[in-house]
């Protein structure tokens, strides 16, 4: 079975042919600028434009989608119940959904009969108890507006537990891993027994560590308190918090970690000031999820920081000795390669996984075809 994975952006499409007999990826790429000058005028322009010459090799289509809510716990089929429910999910993911929704029209409008199947990056978080997702206000907020704890990344969460667990030599339903997805966008979630039960974004993926321009947690009085000193309306909060801020606001530099980390090297303090905030963030969350696991099996970094940062590793891990983390300077030197981090006498492995989403969401799509 070959299954077309669809990862829609807002002003792009990156899509994998896969093969699921021998995992094969049989054509990959990206399409951008869609709206924009020199670029395809709409997400329907570009699937026309990947689709030449794949159409006739395609047995199923899995998209990406962001946000399902509560409605979805695992990955579904492509009807119009699901449509509507996702649509339903818009405001929770306003930069995300809709284009999501947009490769899945697309792909139906030029491949009708062809299956396609949804994977939430919140359904692998559904498995959290309710003293992880629910907030401490009012109850009708949860029961009326479904304002609750969702995270994010959990496509890639599931396979670095599936891969973590292998690595581990253990059934995914007993390992306890703490997955650091770390990039320009950042989540870290507690996994216990294959399931998650705790993760660092929130209602929406501005909650958790900073981010390359999300503020991540703050005093939640802050918007208002701006609100009231400046005539900000929630949009301009809302741009504030999510596009202006993080490491770009703090090292005054970019939101790319490469270009800050020159600037640190250089001796700019702000630059190394965004730097050691987020990594000490990152460790906080480590820490706190080292105890609500009761100690972990392994640590695993993943995301285009967490997989080639060398130096947010290490600053992420160093003086955690008392945890029984420990890891190998040598081995932490390798980059954008799957490896294990572990020095002498840890009692947490450490590994490095490049995530790969869309082999995930191809198995996910291949399994769901399979029962029906």
């Amino acid at each position: 079975m070959n299954i077309l994975v669809i990862n829609a952006g807002s002003s792009s499409v990156k899509y994998q042919l896969i093969n699921m007999e021998n995992e094969n990826v049989l054509a990959k790429g990206i399409i951008e600028r869609i709206g924009m000058d020199g670029g395809p005028s709409t997400h329907s322009e570009a699937i026309d434009v990947l689709l030449g010459g794949l159409e006739d090799r395609v047995d199923a289509i899995g998209h990406r989608m962001v946000h399902g809510g509560e409605y979805f716990a695992g990955s579904v089929l492509v009807d119009d119940d699901v449509m509507n429910k996702v649509r339903d999910c818009i405001e929770l993911a306003p930069l995300h959904n809709p284009a999501n929704i947009a490769g899945i029209e697309a792909c139906e409008a030029a491949m009708p009969d062809v299956p396609q199947v949804v994977v939430f990056d919140t359904a692998f978080h559904q498995t959290m108890p309710e003293k992880a997702y629910i907030y401490p206000i009012p109850r009708k907020m949860y029961e009326d507006y479904k304002v609750r704890r969702y995270g994010a990344h959990g496509t890639s969460h599931k396979y670095l537990v599936q891969r973590a667990a292998q690595l581990l030599g253990k059934p995914r339903e007993s390992v306890k891993i703490i997955t650091c997805h770390l990039g320009n966008g950042s989540s870290i979630t507690a996994v216990k027994d294959g399931k998650s039960i705790d993760t660092s974004m929130g209602f929406t993926p501005l909650a958790g560590v900073m981010m390359g321009t999300r503020s991540g947690d703050i005093d939640p009085a802050i918007p208002m308190y701006l609100m009231g000193k400046t005539g900000m309306t929630a949009s301009d909060i809302s741009q504030l918090l999510n596009k202006e801020s993080g490491l770009l606001a703090v090292s005054q530099v970019s939101s790319d970690f490469r270009d800050i980390w020159e600037k640190s090297d250089a001796g700019d303090k702000l630059a190394t000031l965004a730097l050691h905030m987020f990594v000490y963030q990152v460790k906080k969350f480590i820490g706190a999820y080292m105890a609500a696991l009761n100690g972990a099996d392994a640590i695993v970094f993943a995301g285009g920081v967490g997989e080639n940062d060398t130096e947010v590793r290490r600053l992420a891990l160093e003086d955690m000795s008392s945890l029984g983390i420990k890891i190998d300077g040598g081995k932490n030197a390798v980059r954008g390669e799957q490896i294990e981090l572990t020095a002498a006498g840890s009692r947490v492995r450490v590994f490095v996984i490049p995530t790969n989403e869309e082999l995930m969401i191809a198995a996910e799509t291949a399994e769901l075809l399979k029962k029906r």
